[in-house]
């Protein structure tokens, strides 16, 4: 998958023992779940942990990830299925008759046909939503590489600016945290802190796997294990590794209870409730600045 992503001609064996797997293992695997004649398989509106996308595409489904608003009639940016054309993490390139342009501070713009012209007021005027030389402003933060794949790293209103004025991106930040399979979910907090912390919350289906298969009992408070408490750490640590110095998490509270939109700190579409959590937990927070 690698070399197609990159565009590079696949070695003959290797393209064989794939052709051999596919057809005596991936195809009756694929076809028990009913997606042996799926043609594209599409992400958007959230971000796919790596590790799941990797998984997809271990058993011949790479999934492409798209782009877009309301604002842009939908799709903007997309990934599509052929050599070198597409970056797994990013949402692809802009489609044809759209451009696209990120500012100083990493807030991604466009401009093009598909794009509105503004919002409908109740008198039946339009109040334009583009500048004048038609750029719309996403409120979107990414980063275009070196090939002209978007990569988006969060909202602009959700960044974090710490008091050394630093720029930290809560959902890469809680991306990177979440990989560990133990770590269901993350809040990263820092705005106007000299550092980022973050809350953390046990996936409830993951870790009474992982305590049966290191033999340990997790008890009814798993977020006190000592051990459970230890590969946390080490989450961390490994997360920490992958950012970059002011993105680094500080410290850490591992809480008990799941999330949800029933309890109130996720929305229906289950994304985190910001301002929900903050003030839920201010205690907490507050707490991890003063140890």
């Amino acid at each position: 998958m690698a070399h197609v992503e990159r565009g590079d001609a696949v070695p003959e064996e290797l393209e064989e023992d794939y052709r051999r797997a596919r057809a005596e293992v991936l195809t009756p695997l694929l076809a028990g779940l009913g997606l042996d004649r799926l043609i594209l398989a599409a992400g958007a509106s959230a971000p796919l942990p790596p590790d799941l996308v990797r998984f997809w595409a271990g058993l011949g489904v790479v999934i492409m990830d798209a782009w877009g608003l309301t604002e842009s009639v939908g799709v903007a940016t997309m990934n599509v299925p052929s050599p070198g054309g597409f970056r797994l993490g990013s949402v692809g390139r802009p489609l044809p008759g759209i451009e696209l342009r990120t500012g100083e501070d990493g807030e991604v713009f466009l401009r093009g046909d598909s794009l509105f012209e503004g919002y409908l007021r109740e008198d039946g005027t339009i109040d334009p939503a583009v500048d004048d030389e038609g750029w719309f402003a996403t409120g979107d933060v990414g980063r275009v590489d070196e090939d002209g794949f978007l990569w988006i790293t969060d909202r602009k209103k959700e960044l974090i600016v710490t008091s050394g004025g630093k720029n930290v991106s809560p959902a890469l930040v809680e991306n990177a945290l979440k990989e560990h399979p133990l770590i269901g979910q993350a809040f990263v907090h820092g705005d106007g802190r000299p550092y980022p912390i973050a809350l953390l919350v046990l996936d409830p289906e993951v870790t009474p796997v992982w305590a049966v298969s290191r033999g340990v009992d997790p008890g009814p408070d798993p977020a006190g294990h000592p051990e459970i408490v230890a590969e946390v750490e080490r989450a961390v640590e490994a997360a920490n590794a992958r950012l970059s110095r002011p993105e680094r998490v500080k410290r850490h509270r591992l809480l008990a209870g799941e999330w949800g939109p029933g309890s109130g700190e996720l929305t229906p579409s289950l994304k985190i409730r910001r301002r929900v959590v903050a003030e839920r937990y201010a205690g907490e927070i507050d707490a991890l600045y003063e140890e």
